[in-house]
Order: structure tokens, then C-alpha cells, then sequence
């Protein structure tokens, strides 16, 4: 019996890698204003917790798709694409995905929420502290008459998005789809 954690290259595989790079990708793009700098809501990593059900074919889809996202972005946005971003957030994804399966994959629905928060986590601490990088490291923000170091502003920033866009958004798209496809907890 195949597993979908199984690594070797099948047509369903290649088409949930496919299918989900090019999600996330026009997704970014497609909310480019929201989607970058420090203070971001990326609505297309609402599509990473959908590795549990899907394994690493879908981690390795959602890399794929946030490396030509953010390439695109950076072209459009900054005129030019950062190496650092391009490949940054694609380990991040990856990373969060890849771990999230791990975690949720034969989990009840409270693993699955649980591993749904370590891909927050992955995104906002690699995401953040590049990003931290990206912009010129600040040495503090002001947000709303709060000063806070620019490490801990970026990554806050990065977190508020993450959190609405995985743990609320990204975990309802998992639970529908496993329930549209009868996948059950084991």
C-alpha cells in the first residue's frame, strides 16, 4: 500500500506539488501589498497546514511555490528579487510543513491543531529574522506609542499574519479537506 509520504515521484504526487506551488503562488502575488515587508498577512500560507494531509508532496509544492512567489513579488514590488527571500522562505516553508506532517499527520484533531502552531512558529522565527535583515535591521519600531526592538517588531509582525493565516484560515482548510476526502484520525 502507497503512503502519500511515500518519496517516490507518481502522477498524484506531481500533481499535489504542481497544484499547490501554483496556488501559492498566485495567491501571493495576487496579494502582493499583504504579502510582504515586516508587517505581512500572507493569505496563501493558509495552504501550509494542508501538508498533514497531504505529506510532503505538499511541502515540497508550497517551497516550490513560495520561492517563484517571491521572486515574482520581489520583481514587482522592489524592482528586483532578494536570494535571501527566494530561498529563506521556501526553507521555512518547507521546514514548517515538513514538520507539521510529522506531527499531525496520524494526530487527532488537537495534534493537528498543535502541529498547525509549530508551522507558525517555523515561518514567523526564520521569516522574521530575515526579514529583520531585508529592511536594514532597525534598532526599535514604534507601533502604536509601544517602542519595541526591531528583532522582536518584525517578528511580531510576521507572527500576527502567521497566526490569522495558519492557525485560523490554514487549519479550517485542513479540516474541510480532510473531511471532503474521509481522511480519518488513526
Amino acid at each position: 500500500m502507497r503512503r502519500s509520504y511515500d518519496l517516490k515521484i507518481s502522477a498524484k504526487n506531481l500533481a499535489i506539488s504542481s497544484v499547490l506551488a501554483s496556488l501559492y503562488a498566485v495567491l501571493v502575488v495576487t496579494f502582493a501589498p499583504f504579502s510582504f515587508l515586516p508587517f505581512q498577512l500572507r493569505v496563501a500560507d493558509a495552504l501550509l497546514p494542508l501538508s498533514i494531509v497531504f505529506g510532503v508532496p505538499a511541502a515540497y509544492g508550497l517551497s516550490i511555490g513560495c520561492a517563484v512567489a517571491n521572486y515574482a513579488g520581489g520583481l514587482i514590488l522592489f524592482g528586483g528579487a532578494s536570494v535571501i527571500d527566494v530561498t529563506g522562505g521556501s526553507v521555512a516553508n518547507f521546514l514548517a510543513c515538513y514538520l507539521a506532517w510529522l506531527i499531525g499527520r496520524h494526530g487527532d484533531i488537537v495534534r493537528r491543531f498543535a502541529a498547525t502552531l509549530v508551522q507558525t512558529a517555523v515561518v514567523t522565527l526564520i521569516v522574521g529574522s530575515y526579514l529583520w535583515v531585508l529592511v536594514g535591521m532597525p534598532g526599535s519600531y514604534n507601533i502604536l506609542g509601544l517602542e519595541l526592538p526591531g528583532l522582536l517588531a518584525v517578528i511580531l509582525g510576521v507572527a500576527i499574519g502567521s497566526v490569522l493565516a495558519i492557525n485560523v484560515m490554514g487549519f479550517m482548510l485542513e479540516e474541510a479537506v480532510r473531511r471532503a476526502l474521509y481522511v480519518t484520525d488513526k
